[in-house]
């Protein structure tokens, strides 16, 4: 019987693919037949299967260096996810943000994918097929000023990017859509629920709620688990999916609240 959802001899380029939600997609594409290649600033010692490549992809340098290696490595690819993303800025809310604050969260959340999508993207369009997976945030819906402002204009930017582009290439066969998670049970979240239980006298879990509650709530108690990002991350560059395009789904535990 053939599975619900393969992706039996795709090439897929998953960035940021050693940790988190980044590490279980890289392990499901696997699973479910495709070809990878992941990349990080380094590579951990248990990923030896993976095809890999160290590079800094907050510079054009190694965005550069990452699409040659998606052509000499795979001959090219069918899938890419954008994971890479994240945070330094100061908390503080805006008066906080200097520019050049300002500058390193344009060029981890919004300019790899920029890059990335600009030298690898023709091809995909020659071939007249392709997935382009942009994975955002509902932080860009519903930004922390006081932490969160600076990334969630970075991510809000790669939503509309994403959007706009979807509407260039999908009439040439490739496919592009965002997948915008809430808060994630990775490494770093249950770090930081420690970091806030022992600054607090509390329990992890305590800590975890305390996060939870930072947002606002999350309606079914809990965060999201990375296989679970996964999963859906794998559905959409299936086949299965094969008219979904433009659009994003949200995966947050019911976090962000509709009219």
């Amino acid at each position: 019987m053939t599975p619900f959802v393969t992706l039996e001899g795709k090439r897929a380029l998953i960035t940021s693919g050693t940790r988190g939600a980044g590490a279980a997609t890289v392990r499901l594409f696997e699973e479910l037949g495709a070809q990878v290649l992941t990349t990080a600033h380094s590579k951990p010692a248990d990923r030896e299967r993976t095809q890999f490549v160290a590079a800094d992809l907050t510079t054009a340098e190694g965005c550069d260096s990452l699409a040659a290696a998606a052509q000499d490595q795979l001959g090219g690819v069918d899938i890419i996810v954008h994971m890479l993303g994240g945070s330094s800025a100061p908390a503080g809310g805006y008066r906080a943000l200097n520019d050049a604050d300002w500058q390193r969260e344009l060029n981890l959340n919004l300019m790899p994918a920029v890059r990335l999508d600009r030298a690898l993207l023709p091809a995909m369009e020659a071939q007249g097929s392709g997935v382009v997976i942009h994975v955002t945030s509902i932080q860009s819906q519903l930004p922390l000023p006081e932490a969160t402002t600076a990334y969630a204009a970075a991510k809000a930017a790669l939503s509309t990017y994403s959007k706009s582009i979807s509407k260039q290439v999908s009439p040439r066969g490739v496919r592009v859509a965002r997948v915008s998670p809430g808060w994630i049970e990775t490494e770093s979240a249950v770090e930081l629920a420690r970091r806030l239980a022992t600054e607090h006298g509390v329990s992890v879990e305590e800590g975890k709620q305390m996060i939870m509650d930072s947002l606002g709530g999350v309606p079914i108690g809990r965060p999201s688990k990375p296989e679970e990002i996964a999963n859906l991350i794998a559905f959409i560059a299936s086949d299965r999916a094969g008219t979904i395009t433009g659009t994003e789904y949200v995966i947050d535990g019911g976090t962000v609240p509709t009219a």
